[in-house]
Order: structure tokens, then C-alpha cells, then sequence
């Protein structure tokens, strides 16, 4: 069984037992919390879609650590006119443990 949640504005295709990092939560390590904006859910041929979200369905996850991603490095130039610029970004993530899907 599979589903497809939304969470921090982005689609995740999720199975039970797989662990995922999305956008940060504001939750404690070890809790437990449940996903309720589900678009899909399959199992075999059988799909249930949505028109935004599946009526009932829900996904439970265990958060596993909260941490930041590797830093992505921008690096701006104008060639020729003495203009250079860097910056770097590191984005927050939360590791989550799927554990069930109902629905």
C-alpha cells in the first residue's frame, strides 16, 4: 500500500516502513504525528484519487530527527565588471519514519 501526502508544499510518494526528509516541523524527536493531506492512495490496482484530498485518509509518522541539509553555494558574476557574489544556504529538514497508512 501506498499513498501520496503533501506536506511543506511538496508531494511525497510514501510506503510504510520508509523514512523520508521534508520540510521541518515543528515537532519533538520521538513523537508521533499524523499527516492528513493526502492526494492518492493505491493498493495493486485498486486507487483511490482524491478531488483535492481522500475523504478519511490518513498517514502516521514517527519523527526521527529534526537537522539541516548539506549547504548549496550561489555564486554570482558579471564578467568584466569587477562584480562577484557569494552566499550559501543550508534548509531545515525533518526525518520522518512512516509507519502506517489508513484509507
Amino acid at each position: 500500500m501506498y499513498a501520496v501526502i503533501k506536506t511543506g508544499g511538496k508531494q511525497y510518494r510514501v510506503v510504510a516502513g520508509e523514512k523520508i526528509k521534508v520540510e521541518q516541523i515543528p515537532a519533538e524527536v520521538g513523537t508521533q504525528i499524523t499527516i492528513d493531506q493526502v492526494l492518492m492512495v493505491g493498493e495493486g490496482e485498486a486507487v483511490k484519487i482524491g478531488a483535492p484530498l481522500v475523504a478519511g485518509a490518513t498517514v502516521s509518522a514517527t519523527v526521527l530527527s529534526q537537522g539541516r541539509h548539506d549547504k548549496v553555494r550561489i555564486f554570482k558574476m558579471r564578467r568584466r565588471k569587477h562584480y562577484q557574489k557569494r552566499q550559501g544556504h543550508r534548509q531545515n529538514y525533518t526525518e520522518l519514519q512512516i509507519n502506517t497508512i489508513a484509507g
